[in-house]
């Protein structure tokens, strides 16, 4: 045991006692016989659990409990009563104090009482620094996030927001890819202006020119009148192609003609219109394969990737894991009413130690889950879904000294390739860079491993 205990008793071979046992068993304890001398001690000292008696000359237990909870709130107080007097438990609890044990003290019991009181003002501190840093926690707009590779992606949004030029956001699924594009909008010029989104993979190849570019009426079966399409919804404003990668080969090249000469004849119609749009786009896939394989046009590649923006996925941020669970925590006990403050060091110790393929929107909705079934003040292991709860992470190379155990460097390379294409969300252009070959090299292994 660890702490600082300030113990208010009018009875000082009590004190002494208690001070005895308590500082054998790993504290540091200070006593005084008045409550009115321990309440001037907690003004000039930090202690991190004060244990009052309940009747005292002067100032009593509940008046101390009282003056402690209005004035050091995070202090937990833990009051001694007599035996089988529930009535002063009761009021010593309202007056604030974290628990209460009965005399004759049993000071295993105590003791075990005191852990938890300090405890639970060390995570009240935990939550509270972490509250204070999801509010000064680096930002870029409703981007949230203060590891390295979110700073170096805000300075580079920065420097491109107000400009012109087309910008291509790559990201695995769920790292908000879509935050960045508004963001961008947010700090452009053309922030008064629509924000358009059109998600390549969400709608049927015929349905996407259509939607894209508009439609006179008659132009088709189904068009019963005519449409505006979202390149000219988003006129003035941003358009962001989300899910680049998935446009069928036939809009690519309609797609390219007309972010050169900017402008655009809807289906059906017999002459072409100006638009005038920024162009955001993003994509989970690795496009440079998809160049290479002809799945995508290289002319339209180099079109719309003018500026590229890399998002880090979650578990490439470090602390940011805790970060962003907190902000979660708060957001959804304020939307349920519950009064849900953080999360017990075991909870952050899971939410570090899992992988997150899903990302940030896999967090997200691990906090939604976990804030709905708790019954407590922190969420606990037991409120995370399951697959985090028994997630254990995997290791690629073994360090046993058992021959029996040890691989061939053949094995090595497998083990080591598998791991880093999982790390950059199979990104081979990416890998092959990390792992120093070229990436037709890299397709080779990739092929051989899959026979």
């Amino acid at each position: 045991m660890s702490g600082r205990v300030l113990i208010a008793d009018d009875d000082q071979d009590m004190c002494e006692l208690m001070e005895a046992d308590l500082t054998r068993r790993g504290l540091d304890v200070s006593w005084h016989t008045s409550a009115a001398d321990a309440f001037e001690a907690i003004k000039v000292d930090t202690y991190d659990v004060v244990l009052t008696d309940l009747r005292m000359p002067g100032m009593d237990g509940i008046d101390l409990c009282t003056r402690i909870s209005e004035n050091h709130p995070d202090v937990p107080v833990v009051v001694m009563t007599a035996f089988g007097n529930l009535d002063s438990a009761v009021a010593a609890i309202r007056a604030g104090a974290y628990d209460f044990v009965t005399k004759p003290v049993e000071m295993e019991m105590l003791a075990l009482t005191l852990q938890r009181a300090i405890e639970h003002r060390s995570l009240q501190e935990k939550v509270k620094r972490l509250s204070e840093a999801v509010q000064d926690v680096g930002r870029f707009e409703e981007i949230l996030g203060n590891s390295p590779a979110m700073k170096d992606m805000y300075g580079r949004l920065s420097r491109i927001a107000d400009s012109e030029t087309s910008v291509l956001i790559r990201g695995e699924s769920g790292t908000g890819k879509e935050l960045v594009a508004r963001a961008l909008h947010r700090r452009s010029r053309r922030k008064d202006k629509p924000f358009v989104a059109l998600n390549c993979a969400a709608l049927p190849d015929n349905l996407l020119e259509s939607e894209l570019f508009g439609h006179t009426r008659g132009a088709f079966t189904d068009a019963a009148q005519a449409r505006k399409g979202l390149i000219f919804e988003a006129d003035g404003g941003t358009l962001f192609f989300d899910e680049i990668g998935d446009m069928p080969s036939a809009l690519q090249s309609k797609l390219l003609r007309a972010l050169e000469e900017r402008r655009v004849r809807p289906v059906g119609a017999n002459k072409e219109e100006p638009f005038d749009v920024r162009v955001v786009c993003a994509t989970n896939r690795d496009l440079e394969t998809a160049v290479e394989e002809g799945r995508f046009r290289e002319d339209l590649y180099f079109r719309i990737n003018v500026i590229q923006i890399n998002l880090p996925p979650l578990r490439a941020r470090g602390s940011d894991v805790l970060l962003l669970a907190q902000h979660y925590i708060e957001q959804f006990a304020e939307g349920s009413g519950k009064s849900v403050t953080g999360m017990s060091r075991a909870v952050a110790e899971k939410l570090t130690d899992y992988a997150w393929p899903g990302n940030v929107r896999e967090l997200r909705n691990a906090i939604e889950h976990a804030v709905a079934l708790t019954g407590f003040e922190e969420l606990i292991v037991e409120d995370l879904p399951q697959r985090i709860r028994a997630y254990k992470s995997s290791q690629i190379i073994l360090g046993s000294q058992d021959p029996a155990e040890l691989v061939s460097m053949e094995e090595v390379e497998r083990r080591y390739i598998s791991h880093v294409m999982k790390a950059v969300g199979e990104n081979k252009t990416t890998a092959a860079r990390i792992l120093g070959m070229d990436r037709k090299t890299l397709y080779r292994k990739l092929q051989q491993d899959s026979e």
